[in-house]
C-alpha cells in the first residue's frame, strides 16, 4: 500500500485532531478537578472564617456584657435600694407626723377641758384660792370679805392653815 501525500496529511490531521481532543479532554478534566479543589478550599476557608467570626462575636458580646450589663445591674440595684429606702423613710416620717398631729389634737382637747373645769371650779369656790408661800399654806379670800384680816396676799385677805 502506497501512501500518497494526501493520505499522509489526512492521517496526520486525524492524529493531530485526536491528540488535540485528548489534550482538550485532559485539560478540561484537570480544570474541572482544579475548580472542585479550589471550591473545596474556598468552602473550607469560608467555614473557618465564619467560625472565627462567630467566636470573635461571642467574645465581644461577653466583653460587652461584662463592661455594660454588670454596671447597669449594679446601678439599677442601687437606684432601687435608694428609692425603696427613701420610700420607707418617708412612710416612717409620715406616720410620725400623723401620730404627732393626733397627739396634739388630743392634748388640745384635754387643755380645753381643763380650762372649762378650772372655770367651773373658780365659779363654785366663790373666788377662793389655795396658795403656799415659803412652806406655809393660805386660803386667799375675795377682796372685801374681811375688814381686818390677819394676813394678806397680793392685797387680798388670807387665812393661814395650820400645818397639822
Amino acid at each position: 500500500m502506497t501512501s500518497t501525500p494526501n493520505d499522509l496529511t489526512a492521517r496526520l490531521q486525524r492524529r493531530l485532531e485526536n491528540e488535540r481532543r485528548h489534550i482538550e479532554e485532559t485539560a478540561a478534566s484537570e480544570l474541572r478537578r482544579l475548580g472542585e479543589s479550589l471550591s473545596a478550599v474556598a468552602e473550607s476557608a469560608l467555614r473557618t472564617i465564619e467560625a472565627d467570626t462567630a467566636a470573635a462575636t461571642g467574645r465581644m458580646r461577653e466583653m460587652l456584657l461584662r463592661a455594660w450589663v454588670r454596671p447597669l445591674l449594679v446601678g439599677l440595684s442601687l437606684s432601687l435600694g435608694i428609692c425603696g429606702g427613701s420610700w420607707a423613710a418617708m412612710r416612717l416620717l409620715w406616720t410620725a407626723i400623723e401620730w404627732k398631729v393626733e397627739t396634739l389634737a388630743a392634748l388640745t382637747v384635754d387643755i380645753e377641758q381643763a380650762r372649762r373645769t378650772l372655770t367651773e371650779i373658780e365659779e363654785t369656790t366663790w373666788g377662793l384660792e389655795l396658795m403656799e408661800i415659803d412652806g406655809e399654806r393660805f386660803v386667799v379670800l375675795p377682796a372685801g370679805t374681811l375688814e381686818s384680816p390677819p394676813w394678806t396676799v397680793d392685797g387680798r385677805p388670807a387665812l393661814k392653815l395650820s400645818s397639822e
